[in-house]
This record gives structure tokens, sequence and C-alpha cells, in this order.
């Protein structure tokens, strides 16, 4: 059992219609077909959308989404058409609304990893490969990988855990065209954003992309490279063997796992709520990640 401990009643906006409650994001459709996302304060962990919110958690998460999509416009284009809140919106939207353009997308979750850890360290320990791929031996928790790869997923609803697949398993569902372009398009926006944080004293261990097509070009869609989606690491605490200080939400889901919280993840009941000092110190970290990869203040 997993899912929403209890799931938001959509607000109710004139002139929009409530298409989706994700786990993060309320998404709904203006009359003119676009798509307008909301970033809420929601926090997802272990398959669970928690009872307790991360005060300003969406604003940074769209903040940072869009310092990203300037950042990666020459590499790919993003579907971002505007910051401009409906009318008759409520006023904490302000800040955590992108209106998008509506795309055919793809139902691949586009994982790419430069270093070992999560479910790939999970794999690679039983088979020395990550999602099909064989990996040398040696590699140790946090390890960086001889060169990035890509482990795409098969994207799962609120509540289930999105699934590794094979290359050769999203080739046979979209298509070999389509599987390789992903692929390619993944790869360079990984390495862009790794760069770009590198420079920043931020690793980038690894993230996942959503794409869409609006007529036959891929788009990079949702959110993109904020500590929903990607693992950050401080490169100067970066130590292989062990588990990496982090900017994302790597925190709470170790107090859930830790005997502070009291709930055990295999049962069938809700993770309890965050203790105020995990709230604030998770809301620190999501400010620190976008201050250090964007270099603007908070505010």
């Amino acid at each position: 059992m997993s899912g929403f401990v209890e799931k938001p009643e959509p607000v109710e906006v004139p002139g929009l219609e409530h298409l989706h409650t994700g786990k993060v994001r309320d998404l709904y459709r203006n009359q003119s077909g676009e798509l307008v996302m909301v970033a809420s304060d929601r926090m997802s962990a272990h398959d669970w959308v928690l009872p307790t919110e991360i005060p300003d958690k969406g604003r940074v998460l769209t903040r940072l989404s869009l310092w990203w999509f300037d950042q990666l416009a020459d590499v790919v284009p993003s579907h971002v058409l505007s910051t401009e809140v409906p009318e008759g919106a409520p006023a904490d939207w302000a800040g955590r609304t992108m209106v998008c353009k509506p795309l055919r997308m793809v139902p691949v979750e586009c994982v790419a990893r430069g270093y070992l850890t999560g479910s790939g360290l999970v794999e690679y320990e039983r088979d020395r490969t990550v999602c099909g791929l064989a990996l040398p031996e040696g590699l140790v928790n946090g390890s960086e990988l001889p060169s990035p790869i890509f482990t795409p997923a098969a994207k799962a609803e609120v509540g289930e855990h999105d699934e590794n697949v094979s290359y050769e398993e999203v080739a046979r569902q979209i298509g070999a065209e389509t599987a390789a372009q992903l692929r390619q398009l993944t790869l360079a926006v990984y390495g862009r954003a790794r760069d770009i944080a590198r420079d920043r004293g931020i690793i980038l261990a690894d993230t996942k992309f959503e794409f869409g097509f609006e007529g036959d070009t891929l788009v990079l869609a949702d959110e993109v490279l904020t500590p929903d989606s990607s693992r950050f690491w401080p490169a100067d605490q970066w130590q292989p063997g062990r588990s990496q200080p982090s900017y994302d939400k790597q925190f709470v889901r170790d107090w859930l796992d830790s005997p502070d919280s009291g709930w055990d993840r295999r049962g069938e009941l809700p993770p309890p709520e965050l203790p105020a000092e995990v709230v604030e110190q998770t809301r620190a970290k999501y400010i620190e990640a976008y201050e250090r990869l964007t270099g603007i203040p908070w505010s």
C-alpha cells in the first residue's frame, strides 16, 4: 500500500479544467488548450506523499526548473510558455505556476546516471549491471561511472514505483528511432548540467527527465534538475564507499528509515508527520541547492 496519506481536493479556478493531481504538481488545462502546472509544497518519499509539507518547496522547484530550462535552451527546447498566474487563481500560485505547451508525452522516465547509487547500486551489487548494462568490477557506493549511462524506467502511477527497464524494451515499446533520440538527448542534457553543477561545487550524481513531442521535435517537459528529480552531492565531501551528503530528499528518506520515525516502510501504515527540525533542515537544503546552482540569493 502506498500513495497519498490524504489526497488534496483540487483548487477550482474559473476557466481551468483540473486534469490530474500528482505527487507534487497539480495539472490544469486552460481554455486555449495550454497546460497549467502548479508546484505544491508536498513531499514524496518511498512512493508515499507525506502528510507534512515543506514550506517554499514548490517555489524552489519552479524557479530552479525555469533557470535550468534557460541554461539548456541551446541543447533542447522546453515546454514553458509563461509563468503568468491565471486570473482567479489563488494568490499562492505566484512563483509556482508554469503555463506549458501540450505535448505528446513519451511514457518513459529518462534517467541519466554518472555515479553509482540508489537502485543502480542495488542491481550492480547483485549482477554487476545497471538496467542490463555491464559495469566493471570494483565499483562501490558513490563511485563515478566510467561514462554516464542512460537507464530508462517505466513511468508509474502515484503510489507505484517506477520500474527500471532495458534500453531494448524501450525501443520495442516506442520504436528504435525514438529510443535512440531519447538516449542521445538525455545524455546531452545530463552532460551540460553536470558540467554547470561541477563548476559550482556540486556533483550531479543522477537525474531523470521527461520528454514529449511537439510535431516531430522532442521537447523537455515537466520539471528539470531539481532536488526532487536529481541527486546533488557537495563535491568537497564526496567519498566513494559510503552514502553521500546531499541536497535532495535523501534527508527525509533517511529520517523515515531511522528508528526515530517509528515507521516500517514495508508495513501498511502510512508514514508519520515530519518533525519541525526535519522540515526546516529539508527546506534549507532545497534553498541551498538553488542558491549554489544559480548564484542567486533566495528571497
